[in-house]
């Protein structure tokens, strides 16, 4: 694949908090940094579109000493078991578990097993992340 170079113009104080923001991340040049700033747009663009394929993780923090809650997650992933591809439980402390699921389907989909699992009664925290299956992105 073909590279292209092409130049852009910022402010001297902009510029000196991306570097410093580089750094920190760890980026080996300001290049790779902007292509991964051009990819975030990208894979956020699929998500707006709401049917393109995509992946993330739901991830959701609760007590298994809720009444039914437990039962109610399962009953819920096996409701969405087309969209799920894996999950994974965690036993934080002697009442509070942490479950990581993985999910694939169009945004709309994945975006609404996230709002059921997440705004279950007795969850107390949860939250999707997104990302892209990368057939679009090189």
């Amino acid at each position: 694949m073909a590279v292209i170079r092409f130049g852009i113009s910022l402010e001297k104080p902009l510029l000196e908090r991306f570097d410093r923001q580089i750094r920190k991340k760890g980026y080996a040049s300001r290049s790779e940094a902007i292509r991964d700033l051009i990819r975030d747009s990208l894979v956020t663009e699929e998500w707006e579109s709401a049917t393109a394929e995509t992946v993330g993780t739901i991830t959701i923090v609760y007590s298994h000493e809720t009444h039914e809650l437990t039962d109610t997650l399962t009953d819920l992933q096996h409701r969405y078991f087309y969209s799920i591809i894996s999950s994974m439980h965690i036993h934080l402390d002697e009442h509070n578990c942490l479950e990581v699921i993985v999910v694939k389907g169009k945004a709309k989909d994945i975006r609404a097993i996230a709002d059921k699992l997440i705004g279950t009664k007795g969850v107390k925290h949860g939250k999707l992340s997104v990302t892209t299956t990368g057939k679009h992105l090189k």
